[in-house]
């Protein structure tokens, strides 16, 4: 709505997505988490309070480019309404852009799951979490060292795996990468 509409729309929308830029994603979604109480739903709509603004700067950049596109004006001088529009057509066009920056922002997401699981603030016993994990088995790492490094590892993993998926979902979906 913000990059189709613009004016006043664009100006209220971007500016509450400059202030949630303004802090670090982690601090934020701490403070929620906190404020919220520690437990597995606050922790996921903690991150998720913090984490839409790359989602909204860039499908506010793709509608500006779409809207001024061919395909759109001829579909405006059609007489569609503005909602077909922008679910028929500029939607379409913005998912495969989102879909590569979900997958390559969800490592930034997991390890923001684990920063919080691990500061208490995330899933609670008996639910497993790799941050607690982690933050279990700091106490003994002289003698059992897995406690802590297994959980470690498996979030390197993790992470390092959704990376390259976003790095492979992003040359399937670049024309420019096809030969």
């Amino acid at each position: 709505m913000s990059g189709y509409f613009g004016r006043w729309v664009d100006e209220v929308l971007m500016r509450l997505t400059d202030i949630f830029l303004a802090f670090p994603s982690l601090v934020l979604a701490m403070a929620f988490a906190a404020a919220l109480g520690p437990s597995l739903p606050n922790m996921i709509l903690a991150i998720a309070v913090v984490t839409w603004t790359p989602y909204a700067r860039l499908v506010r950049g793709e509608t500006l480019r779409l809207k001024s596109m061919e395909f759109v004006e001829a579909a405006r001088a059609a007489g569609a309404p503005t909602w077909r529009i922008l679910l028929r057509h500029i939607l379409p066009q913005t998912l495969p852009v989102v879909l590569v920056q979900v997958t390559l922002r969800m490592g930034t997401v997991i390890l923001t799951a684990a920063g919080l699981g691990f500061l208490g603030l995330g899933a609670q016993p008996p639910t497993p979490e790799w941050g607690a994990m982690v933050s279990d088995g700091r106490n003994y790492l002289v003698d059992q060292w897995w406690m802590s490094t297994l959980p470690g590892l498996a979030i390197a993993v993790t992470v390092l795996g959704f990376n390259l998926l976003g790095d492979g979902v992003r040359d399937l979906m670049d024309p420019r990468l096809r030969k």
